[in-house]
């Protein structure tokens, strides 16, 4: 009989058990850190594929523009010749002067032409080079057809970053430092892309310290989808602070 009172306690932490167990899981910081670096790789692809074509976009643009420009010369040229031309027969004892300025349009007008020629093999050898198929050790943009180089030692290249002060602690964050990987696979050159948010000292040292850790990676160079040709690439890498 004294049992009865604690059957309700009984049944309450039967109840509470299961919410407990359906608590969700946060993430280890391993795997955040493999989705920053993911996230951070695909930006940096985009990034650099947009930046190539934008500049190709502007080359073609601009030998667009060149190229309207020579026929906008040469389509006022011919309008000029033809009305030499009426005041000429208009004028059937003709002058110097007229003369002249008919030569004077002639000669503006091969000049146009010409004009519109070379800037027709510009967009020519343009599209070739857009076209050209690159070779071994070649610099090259990331794109479908190249697969990325890959970090071999990027877990033990850490930056080396101080204690920081007594307040404010490690500096945490994320960076995103540009590598330019050779074919061998050796880091030629790192710079900063993205550093820790602010101007303090801290963040400055940061960014620094993880171009320097940037620098001693070791690659697998990026190649051909067939992997028999190895390319020099520009490419994102992200160190995670905690």
């Amino acid at each position: 009989m004294r049992l009865a009172p604690s059957m309700p306690l009984v049944a309450l932490l039967l109840v509470a058990l299961p919410l407990a167990a359906a608590a969700p899981k946060k993430p280890t910081a391993a795997q955040l850190q493999a989705q920053v670096k993911r996230l951070t790789e695909e930006r940096d692809e985009l990034k650099l594929r947009l930046a190539s074509t934008e500049e190709l976009q502007q080359e073609v643009a601009s030998a667009k523009k060149a190229r309207e420009l020579a026929q906008s010369e040469c389509e006022a040229a011919r309008k000029e010749n033809d009305q030499l031309r009426a005041a000429l027969k208009e004028n059937q004892g003709g002058s110097d002067t007229i003369l002249r300025d008919l030569q004077e349009s002639k000669q503006a007008a091969e000049t146009a032409k010409a004009e519109a020629t070379r800037l027709r093999s510009e967009n020519e050898a343009l599209q070739q080079k857009a076209n050209a198929v690159p070779a071994e050790g070649d610099l090259v943009q990331l794109s479908e057809d190249i697969l990325p180089a890959r970090a071999i030692n990027l877990n033990r290249a850490t930056p080396r970053i101080k204690s920081g002060s007594f307040l404010g602690g490690r500096p945490k964050g994320v960076v995103v430092v540009h590598v330019l990987v050779s074919e061998k696979g050796d880091v030629l050159a790192a710079r900063l892309i993205q550093g820790l948010p602010g101007d303090s000292a801290e963040a400055k040292e940061a960014g620094e310290a993880c171009v320097e850790a940037a620098k001693r990676l070791v690659f697998d160079p990026a190649t051909s989808k067939d992997g028999k040709t190895k390319f020099k690439v520009w490419q994102g890498v992200g160190f995670y602070l905690d």
